[in-house]
């Protein structure tokens, strides 16, 4: 009743079920890993001191950015150059723009600063001047924004003198030097400032490191992925009944023979 099976169109079906199931017990198991490894990251975070209560280090001892440096205090000496608006930023949900300077540092290199966050449009407000001469900056240490970052345009057509993502990569063709693969936030407001100056932007958590949605969509996809291979394993014993029924009822004389 069930020399079907070896039938060269059920050798592909069989196939396919052989490959598809361990696929996706593989698949599964990885996204289930990938939310193991969030919630140990987050577990480590809770952990530790509040990266910015630590003692702020020389910015190079710093870099590169990661989980456990993201956040922490990172003093770096140089002179404040040229300034970029950085348009779609909330604040206490209240809608402003970054204000952020570059700062020519002494190895060549120039660390974006962000001295700010003012209410209202960008371009028509009154940006404060940043300090000049030689400056010690202290601010909280920040991975490069992606596209995934929160606040982050992508659309272009910005006016001359506004970015819309924090990064090297967005910089590099705005300045004629090398930048640093990494910002910083100030956390105190520049001195001399009044009740109506730039307010500090806090820093924000590393990406990957609590449990956000993306840590939650890993588990969701750990769940679709065991229930379709469930799914092909339910379907390919319905095909196999169905057949096996169908066969029976040939050698039965209950339904004409199709071959």
């Amino acid at each position: 009743m069930y020399r079907f099976l070896l039938t060269p169109r059920w050798w592909g079906i069989n196939l396919f079920v052989v490959l598809a199931i361990p696929f996706c017990v593989f698949m599964g198991t990885w996204q289930l890993g990938r939310f193991e490894d969030r919630v140990q990251s987050h577990e480590e975070a809770e952990k530790q001191p509040d990266p910015g209560t630590r003692t702020a280090k020389p910015l190079a001892e710093l870099l590169p950015v990661d989980q456990k440096t993201s956040g922490r205090p990172a003093v770096t000496t140089g002179t404040y150059a040229d300034q970029f608006l950085v348009p779609g930023r909330k604040l206490d949900d209240r809608d402003g723009f970054y204000v952020l300077n570059l700062l020519r540092t002494d190895s060549g290199k120039a660390l974006p600063v962000v001295r700010g966050w003012l209410p209202g449009t960008a371009g028509r407000a009154d940006v404060p001047a940043a300090p000049a001469g030689e400056v010690t900056v202290t601010g909280d240490l920040q991975a490069s924004e992606n596209t995934g970052s929160d606040g982050v345009s992508t659309r272009g057509g910005l006016p001359e003198g506004q970015l819309g993502m924090i990064s090297a990569a967005s910089l590099v063709n705005l300045v004629p030097y090398d930048v640093y693969d990494a910002w910083v936030t100030l956390t105190e407001p520049e001195a001399g400032g009044s009740d109506s100056s730039m307010k500090p932007v806090p820093a924000a958590a590393a990406q990957g490191s609590g449990l956000d949605l993306k840590a939650f969509q890993n588990l969701g996809y750990t769940g679709e992925w065991f229930v379709f291979g469930g799914f092909v394993l339910f379907m390919w014993f319905r095909l196999v009944r169905r057949e096996a029924e169908a066969a029976r009822d040939v050698e039965l004389g209950l339904a004409a023979d199709a071959d």
